[in-house]
């Protein structure tokens, strides 16, 4: 039950390794045309999951006017299957993908920038960063990961920015100290992040402190991101007589759907709120992954975003969803 989305049909033209786990593919779409976009959009691409058609969402690298779109892909030990399935592909297979959506954009108006990765979030910023070093705007990007194999592009974004990019590796005690950078910053900076829960978790609640406009901080993470490590769980929908177990390859919204219960949803990437469902018990803990629920609220565990948040244990939901009512 998402709303409309316009899919088309791409070639995999090239693939290419540019660290241990980061996997980069080129894609051509079949009319031969690619649509114009924004850096720090994405597109969604159709994969099949244990013999399932699922969406997963990758952004776009870099800037639009190439002969491609070209999108990173982490290859992870908890992948939901997405990754495993992209990994599979050779040079020629074809896919569905949708036109670019752009849901994490700059704007110019600001005297200084700050940019943000956290391992594989880098991919939406290096477009970002390529087009404020054209404009000439003041800019740092710090790209925060364990060791120097899991950076990927730094040879790219080292060679494109210079001294403006600053890998951050904690295998070299180098962290990323949110608090100081953002104390930094120009009274109207921009910063624009994309990592792990936990990274955008500790942005948001260190830019409130510091008074800063929430507007001034965009930010961008990964559906598949959480506190909690993934694994299966029991969900029950009294309401629908349903009784039945997520592997931790799937998720909540997609094991609903897959039992006969409708969910209305859009994004799938935790952001629009659209298929957040009410929680009626929890046995064990609730790992809220989004960031359409404020703190508050999922601390209170009234409701969950069933496209990306997971549990622990048994949870018990209500869904809106009336079969006899369509």
């Amino acid at each position: 039950m998402r709303f409309a989305a316009h899919w088309g049909e791409a070639t995999l033209r090239a693939i290419r390794d540019v660290a241990p786990t980061i996997r980069v593919f080129d894609l051509v779409p079949q009319a031969g045309n690619l649509l114009p976009f924004t850096p720090g959009a994405h597109l969604d691409i159709r994969v099949m999951v244990n013999g399932q058609p699922e969406t997963r969402s990758y952004s776009l690298i870099g800037e639009a006017g190439g002969d491609s779109y070209r999108i990173g892909v982490r290859r992870r030990a908890d992948s939901r299957g997405g990754s495993d399935y992209l990994w599979s592909l050779a040079p020629g297979a074809r896919l569905a993908i949708t036109a670019p959506k752009s849901a994490f954009t700059l704007d110019f108006e600001h005297s200084e920038f700050l940019l943000v990765a956290g391992g594989i979030g880098i991919t939406p910023l290096i477009g970002m960063a390529g087009l404020l070093k054209r404009r000439g705007a003041r800019f740092r990007l710090l790209h925060a990961a364990r060791q120097r194999a899991d950076l990927g592009f730094e040879r790219e974004l080292a060679a494109l920015l210079g001294a403006d990019y600053i890998p951050m590796l904690s295998e070299e005690g180098r962290r990323i100290d949110l608090g100081a950078e953002f104390a930094r910053l120009a009274p109207d900076a921009l910063c624009a992040l994309c990592g792990p829960m936990p990274m955008l978790d500790a942005a948001r609640r260190l830019w409130a402190a510091a008074g800063r406009p929430a507007a001034n901080l965009r930010w961008e993470t990964f559906g598949s991101s959480g506190r909690l490590g993934a694994e299966d769980f029991r969900v029950r929908v009294p309401r629908h007589g349903v009784d039945l177990i997520v592997p931790r390859t799937m998720t909540l919204l997609d094991a609903l759907e897959r039992a006969g219960i409708g969910v209305i949803s859009d994004c799938r990437r935790g952001e629009c709120g659209l298929c957040a469902m009410d929680v009626l018990a929890v046995e064990g803990e609730i790992d809220h992954r989004d960031v359409f629920f404020s703190d508050h609220e999922k601390a209170a565990n009234g409701r969950i975003c069933a496209c990306v948040s997971r549990a622990t244990g048994t949870l018990t939901i209500d869904s809106d969803y009336r079969p006899d009512a369509i």
